[in-house]
């Protein structure tokens, strides 16, 4: 559990400020909670979602200061999390799904990332960012399937896939470009990720807004 782990090109040595700059960009992630906390006042989903997008900068940072396995998990759950309460969110909120088929394409989650994240393994370059494709694929799937019946969310989501991409890229490239760029792209990863995040809850307050249900 207290491994050091060195994986991002800011690190040089196991101290506790080793990166600087990859913990000090957590930041926007508690900011985004904060921004849209006001926001989604009176709407479950988006309070939850606020939530666990602070807790997510908290696990980052906490992950980018001491640098262990513990600090590892402390880093991932929150970000685990948010994607389960959003395809839940999506399950019941845009498609309209009972809680007993939500809970089924939860269910459905596990096997989808079996499938597909071999199949990102094997993408040159992706490394460890393989983990995380899954979702901006699963998001555009999404996008696609409620275009009909959804427009502005459908637009909303792979506006946020998008961005993921993006940000996904800045993960990959932060090793390879480490000989011209000490600091590193990881920084960028949290902004991004920040962002998007953020951009998808507030996808569901325009629903929500749309269709009459500021209260749910």
């Amino acid at each position: 559990m207290f491994e050091h782990i060195d994986s991002y090109c800011e690190r040089l040595d196991a101290s506790l400020w080793s990166e600087p700059v990859n913990f000090v960009t957590n930041i926007a992630f508690m900011l985004a909670a904060l921004y849209v906390w006001p926001q989604v006042r009176g709407m479950v989903w988006g309070q939850v979602l606020a939530v666990v997008l602070f807790a997510i900068g908290v696990g980052s940072a906490l992950f980018h200061s001491f640098a262990q396995t513990w600090a590892s998990i402390a880093d991932v759950i929150p970000i685990l999390i948010y994607v389960l309460v959003y395809i839940a969110l999506s399950h019941r909120v845009y498609w309209q799904h009972s809680w007993p088929k939500t809970a089924l394409f939860l269910a459905l989650f596990i096997p989808y990332v079996a499938l597909t994240l071999p199949l990102f393994q094997l993408v040159p370059g992706l490394g460890s960012s393989a983990a995380y494709a899954p979702i901006p694929l699963l998001i555009f799937i999404h996008a696609a399937l409620l275009h009909s019946r959804l427009p502005q969310v459908a637009r909303g989501l792979a506006i946020g896939a998008g961005i993921l991409c993006g940000s996904i890229l800045m993960r990959v490239l932060d090793e390879p470009l480490c000989g011209i760029w000490p600091m590193g792209t990881h920084f960028m990863w949290h902004i991004l990720n920040a962002v998007m995040l953020m951009h998808m809850i507030l996808v569901y307050r325009s629903h929500m807004l749309a269709a009459g249900q500021a209260g749910r």
